[in-house]
């Protein structure tokens, strides 16, 4: 299933690099360059908005409400160049699903993008057309486990190839309480021979990269994520 991403951006050269990132990704992109020729697309219904409301011959917040009245499901993604909290809760109120401040990294907006589809997407019912999401949402930090790439608020964090491990088994067990010879094994081997304050260091480094993580320690025996 390929998405179907509209974008919505007056400045010209800015559109082009959007799209080319959000291109990149492998999704089929629409761009538009004025809200009239946004709003006669909207019966199209793509699978996500990328709309700047400051636009020159539209009211981007209009659109937006225009959008949402067309097909309540369809996500949008806001931006605009007026980093005003009044913006932002007013778009968040007329049902935008995100949020972006000029200036942004087109980057960024390409994970939050690909967050979103996932988030929205994702989560319905397997079909042979539907696309499975390997994202893993823990408190404020998403991880994505074939990228092995984990990222706080859109910010990556670097881990090493054992605390990624460790993540991905505490993400996989919420609320399972782990012994530290279940996690030597599953870390380390079965052919570990070392000891098992291995596993208190790894933990260790683990939070302190990633402060959220509800980490419950239990005392002689091992730990358990809780909250997730």
């Amino acid at each position: 299933m390929t998405y179907h991403v509209y974008l919505v951006e007056d400045e010209v050269n800015l559109n082009r690099l959007l799209t080319s990132y959000l291109q990149n990704e492998g999704w089929h992109v629409t761009s538009f360059t004025t809200g009239t020729e946004a709003k006669a697309a909207i019966p199209q219904k793509p699978h996500v908005w990328i709309l700047d409301i400051m636009l020159p011959d539209a009211d981007g917040f209009e659109l937006l409400g225009q959008i949402k009245n067309e097909c309540a499901d369809t996500p949008i993604i806001f931006i605009s160049a007026r980093d005003a909290d009044l913006d932002r809760i007013l778009g968040l109120e007329m049902g935008s699903d995100d949020y972006l401040a000029k200036p942004f990294l087109p980057r960024e907006l390409v994970i939050r993008t690909k967050k979103l589809l996932e988030r929205i997407y994702g989560k319905m019912p397997s079909t042979a057309a539907s696309p499975v999401s390997d994202a893993l949402d823990i408190s404020s930090y998403t991880i994505w486990e074939k990228e092995r790439r984990v990222y706080h608020d859109e910010r990556p964090i670097e881990l090493t190839s054992k605390e990624l491990d460790l993540l991905l088994l505490f993400a996989k067990h919420p609320g399972q309480a782990l012994s530290r010879q279940q996690i030597l094994s599953r870390i380390w081997g079965t052919d570990y021979f070392g000891t098992d304050r291995a596993v208190d260091d790894l933990v260790r480094r683990l939070r302190k990269k990633m402060p959220e993580l509800r980490l419950e320690t239990l005392y002689g025996y091992g730990y358990r994520m809780t909250d997730v």
